[in-house]
């Protein structure tokens, strides 16, 4: 069921980062460092701590030698931590995605 669940994010997500008129890419990952900012400053209330600190726990899953499921296990090992990218990449871009869209629309906004 998870996986299925992974798969539908990544596709989500995949199909907003293609689709005309939102952010791109590279934008989007171009925006990520930017956003981390605004989030822990507290200037992007919408990312929040507890999620931004999920995310953190997901980079540490990926680069920690420490797996739940060792690689060694035939490929699962290696299923996991693909399970666990897909999540990172689809909040992380998703979430950028979002950003950016502020971004632009606070530039857009008349000066008050």
């Amino acid at each position: 069921m998870r996986k299925a669940t992974r798969a539908t994010a990544a596709w989500r997500t995949y199909r907003d980062v293609t689709r005309p008129g939102t952010p791109g890419l590279m934008t989007r990952l171009r925006a990520i460092p930017r956003m981390i900012g605004a989030a822990l400053s507290g200037r992007y209330p919408e990312l929040g701590k507890g999620r931004l600190a999920m995310m953190a726990a997901g980079v540490l899953y990926l680069i920690s030698p420490v797996d739940a499921v060792p690689e060694f296990l035939l490929g699962l090992g290696v299923v996991d931590d693909f399970g666990v990218f897909l999540w990172l990449m689809g909040s992380l871009l998703g979430q950028s995605g979002d950003y950016v869209e502020r971004e632009r629309r606070r530039l857009k906004a008349p000066p008050s």
